[in-house]
């Protein structure tokens, strides 16, 4: 019995250094490039398409742009679950752990600045005799 050629991964021949951001329940995996010419993919997508607006592209960002960093490192992030704004808080917060690894230096200006804060805050579940997770129903008098 013949085992069947798998088609090979795409091997990244670069050293890189490898994060996990969370927020609710969005995760991000990020593979930072100390080399690079500040091109970011996300998703095999290019981080402007993934990220549509201002806001979100500078969201995640920000790390490598306090440290000037968003032209001279590449980045490969991989996310999953929750909302397109709370993936970008998590590829933030991995690209700023990623960092770290890269130059024990940057924490100092990194968490002084709140990127190495992870945001813990979740949705409450839903309780027994309720609408929601505290929203009783509405009191009838008849």
């Amino acid at each position: 019995m013949e085992k069947k050629a798998t088609s090979p991964k795409k091997q990244h021949k670069e050293k890189y250094f490898f994060a996990v951001g969370r927020r609710k329940t969005a995760q991000a995996r990020v593979k930072l490039f100390a080399e690079g010419k500040g091109e970011i993919t996300v998703n095999q997508r290019t981080f402007e398409s993934y990220f549509p607006t201002f806001g979100l592209q500078k969201m995640a960002q920000d790390p490598l742009t306090v440290l000037g960093l968003e032209k001279k490192m590449n980045a490969i992030v991989t996310t999953a679950g929750g909302g397109v704004g709370a993936q970008a808080k998590a590829t933030s917060l991995g690209i700023a752990r990623a960092l770290i690894l890269i130059d024990p230096t940057y924490r100092t200006v990194l968490k002084k600045d709140g990127f190495l804060k992870r945001d813990d805050r979740k949705k409450e579940r839903k309780k027994p005799g309720l609408k929601r997770a505290r929203r009783r129903p509405q009191w009838q008098k008849r």
